[in-house]
């Protein structure tokens, strides 16, 4: 979110101060900036990123895209199918950005593997339009949560207001993100305008579910946090506990269709014919 902020702005207009936390030789070897054009005056022995994260990156298109996935996979030391999971995420919120956002800045990305709790964590922001002006064309969200809320959803997209969204975009993307951090006991977050949302890890002893409303998961959530312009998401992924890709996205494309399919019963109820 520093880097968005960051290349929101003239060059010129950065105010880059020596900084003096601890912090400040992972902010340079994660590329913070020299993506954001300063010197930090740091001179530090860099170490190939291989096995443990990707660097930031302002991706703005699509052989963008696919040459930042084709970076990451050594980042994994996984077999190519361990990693279909995290592929999908990428390829999926990115191109979200491509296609709703009308961020200025493209999407920022960046990755980070933890080898003793076998983890990646990744994150995808960009400072477009946001959640809720992206959904106002085809639908009315009343606040910056609820349009979370309603994207989140199964069959919902900004550019139909038909259930289930249309042949190219289903709609289904961040519905699927969500789920497979569910079924994988994993985090997951996206933040936009004043709105935030967070998936809860589910306890090893419950049972996991798919709700078509997020806000039946096991969640924190907040609607009065400091403005941001744009979208934040946030996503954990285990890699030691995760189901073959293909069975976990049969399992979720099962609950997308019947969540599609209560939408459509819940638009229709109570129509009346002449």
């Amino acid at each position: 979110m520093v880097a968005g902020l960051g290349l929101s702005v003239r060059p010129s207009e950065l105010n880059f101060k020596k900084m003096e936390a601890r912090s400040k030789h992972y902010f340079e070897r994660m590329g913070l900036f020299e993506l954001l054009g300063l010197d930090s005056e740091m001179h530090i022995k860099t170490h190939e990123s291989s096995g443990r994260f990707i660097p930031i990156q302002k991706i703005e298109d699509n052989p963008q895209l696919d040459r930042f996935i084709t970076e990451m996979i050594p980042l994994l030391h996984k077999k190519p199918e361990e990693v279909e999971s995290i592929k999908y995420v990428i390829s999926e919120l990115v191109r979200n950005v491509f296609e709703h956002a009308k961020s200025p800045v493209g999407a920022i990305v960046c990755a980070q593997y933890y080898k003793d709790s076998n983890i990646i964590r990744i994150g995808v922001v960009d400072r477009g339009i946001g959640i809720k002006e992206s959904l106002t064309r085809c639908y009315h969200p009343e606040d910056d949560l609820s349009s979370i809320r309603l994207a989140l959803e199964p069959g919902i997209t900004g550019t139909t207001r038909k259930i289930g969204g249309t042949g190219e975009n289903a709609g289904a993307g961040l519905f699927f993100i969500k789920s497979i951090a569910k079924v994988n006991r994993d985090f997951f977050m996206m933040y936009s305008g004043n709105g935030l949302y967070k998936l809860l890890k589910t306890p090893l002893h419950k049972e996991i579910r798919l709700p078509s409303d997020p806000f039946k998961d096991n969640h924190s959530k907040g609607n009065n946090l400091p403005h941001w312009q744009g979208t934040a998401v946030g996503i954990d992924i285990s890699l030691g506990s995760h189901e073959k890709f293909n069975s976990l996205l049969d399992l979720i494309r099962t609950v997308y269709r019947k969540g599609r399919k209560e939408r459509t019963q819940q638009k229709y109820k109570g129509a009346k014919f002449i």
